[in-house]
């Protein structure tokens, strides 16, 4: 039986709501993924209906967040932010509170169930066998993964976790992997079936995120028209390593110093370490952990730390800067390169995860593996010391970007959607309630 496009879909981020600010406390790269594609699924006259916890007792019980798109904030556990460790202990109210959202209305209503984040898809996997519709997951990140790969001093993810993330990738109707790699970790550790699994990359804004005027940027940010900017785009926790670009820029001046006090001055007159963002995660049981190393380094004096911006503000960042790094110790892809490397900046990034998917090594920038200093240093020098080469990977870097789009990942989306409905009708003998 041909699938055919929702006519409703509903969206479970039960730890972090697309209305927060990307850089702070969980809110991320997922944030920004499931609003672009909701905004554009009711663009093409999908309603979508996002469903979070609620966090203040302030907060309205629905958000328009654009037209066509709801966000419903369902009261589970005290209105504070939570920590991940103490999520689960809301996930009967979480899931609760879902389940009578839907009973408001006729039996139908939605046509689709897609959860964000393992925890997301525990109440999923229970929402769809109430209603009777398809669930379509996406783990953004596996903690057997993270664990293979944990930073210094980082907790490994907890057993409980994991157990979970096994209990969703048995019930998934489709899982949805940002890469090939990520969709072969679904199927090799977790035993996900292989064809129900699926590749989606994320996209980015091409229409925000552009190449423009390096010196405007600059000027907006207070930054010298002639600085040697490196940036760090992110939540400030150990998993995103912004440490590794502290110790790579202290490795810079080190060498420069090779070559004489003089050598070491002239750059140290020039360099400028962006930090922006806000600590996150683990990160928060030390958030000034990184002005200390700083300290430590003895580079006080060419780090900036900026808070968190808004999408368009950060615009200016990715702008401003020569070179931003990506130093994760694992990313399920990271949208910060693609942001960069769309604004026509080569992105240095380590080779982890779905980083070598996002930066097209040699083209739009340079992957490095491992997170020494040493080799960190070196590969940010060849690109912000050589404006040539930088420019070379300018150029690349925006047309790699350009592969990557919001509508793109929107409309496989809509696709996977229609088929797992078609599955799951053909399967179980029910009727979805999909136009057509």
């Amino acid at each position: 039986m041909p699938g055919v496009e929702p006519r409703r879909v509903c969206v479970l981020s039960l730890h972090t709501s697309p209305l927060e600010q990307p850089g702070t406390g969980d809110a991320g790269g997922m944030n920004v993924y499931i609003e672009q594609t909701a905004v554009r699924m009711a663009q093409r006259g999908v309603a979508v209906e996002i469903f979070t916890r609620a966090t203040s007792s302030d907060q309205p019980p629905t958000v328009e967040l654009a037209p066509g798109v709801q966000v419903r904030h369902v009261v589970a556990g005290p209105f504070e932010g939570l920590g991940k460790a103490e999520l689960p202990s809301q996930l009967c109210a979480f899931t609760a509170g879902v389940l009578r959202a839907e009973a408001r209305y006729e039996p139908g209503h939605y046509d689709v169930v897609h959860s964000h984040y393992w925890l997301s898809g525990q109440a999923g996997w229970l929402a769809r066998d109430r209603w009777r519709v398809p669930l379509v997951h996406s783990a953004h990140t596996l903690a057997k993964v993270k664990n293979a790969a944990l930073a210094d001093g980082d907790p490994p993810e907890p057993r409980s976790r994991i157990i979970g993330e096994e209990q969703v990738v048995a019930e998934a109707d489709r899982l949805v992997g940002n890469t090939d790699a990520e969709s072969a970790q679904l199927v090799e550790l977790y035993g996900a079936d292989r064809e129900r699994t699926v590749t989606i990359p994320p996209g980015v804004d091409l229409r925000r995120y552009t190449p423009g005027d390096r010196y405007a940027a600059r000027a907006a940010l207070n930054l010298p028209a002639n600085a040697v900017v490196l940036a760090f785009v992110g939540r400030i926790q150990p998993l995103k390593a912004p440490d590794v670009l502290l110790r790579a820029a202290a490795e810079l001046l080190a060498q420069a110093r090779v070559d004489g006090p003089r050598a070491e001055w002239a750059l140290r007159q020039r360099l400028i370490v962006l930090i922006v963002g806000g600590p996150s995660g683990s990160g928060l049981a030390e958030p000034t952990a990184l002005h200390r190393l700083a300290a430590a380094l003895g580079i006080t004096d060419v780090v900036r730390f900026l808070p968190p911006r808004s999408r368009d503000d950060l615009v200016d960042v990715y702008r401003a800067a020569d070179v931003v790094a990506v130093p994760s110790h694992n990313e399920s892809f990271g949208l910060v390169a693609l942001e960069a490397q769309a604004c026509g900046t080569p992105v240095v990034a380590a080779a982890v995860g779905g980083l070598p998917v996002a930066v097209a090594d040699g083209r739009s920038g340079l992957l490095v593996p491992g997170h020494g200093a040493v080799d960190w240093a070196g590969a940010l020098a060849s690109v912000a010391l050589r404006p040539g080469y930088r420019e070379k990977l300018s150029t690349g870097a925006a047309q790699h970007a350009e592969r990557f789009s919001w509508d793109r990942t929107t409309d496989a989306l809509l696709a996977t959607y229609a088929d797992a409905a078609a599955e799951f009708r053909a399967r179980f003998g029910v009727q979805a309630g999909l136009a057509g």
